[in-house]
């Protein structure tokens, strides 16, 4: 099993900036890839930011909306993803997740919901304008 412990979020106002973290525990061997998702209400969820990593396939991947604000990293000595987010938006506003995956696409970092196994409980993001 995987587990996925999110921390960080809260309350900003617009322009304001917070970093997300997600530390994987348990048995987390082969995890090469690692996403944010947010879903605001009354939406689906949607990919934000993702990172892989394995062999020579290394890839980061940011959604449009997020482009040149938001910043993944990984620390993989300590099993642990984060979220940069700068520049934030009202429309940035949602429940965001970690994600990860015991798997890495040769192509480009895994967008759809369907393709991680594990995730994090959700963390609320306000940003107020």
């Amino acid at each position: 099993q995987v587990q996925l412990v999110q921390s960080g979020g809260g309350l900003v106002q617009a322009g304001g900036s917070l970093r997300l973290s997600c530390v994987a525990a348990g048995r987390t061997f082969s995890i090469y890839t690692m996403a944010w998702f947010r879903q605001a209400p009354g939406k689906e969820r949607e990919f934000v930011a993702g990172h892989s990593w394995r062999v020579a396939y290394t890839y980061y991947d940011y959604a449009e909306s997020v482009k040149g604000r938001f910043t993944i990293s990984t620390d993989n000595a300590k099993n642990t993803v984060y979220l940069q987010m700068n520049s934030l938006k009202p429309e940035d506003t949602a429940v965001y997740y970690c994600a990860a995956v015991r798997d890495a696409s040769m192509y480009g970092v895994f967008r759809s919901v369907d393709d991680y196994a594990y995730w994090g409980q959700g963390t609320q993001v306000t940003v107020s304008s």
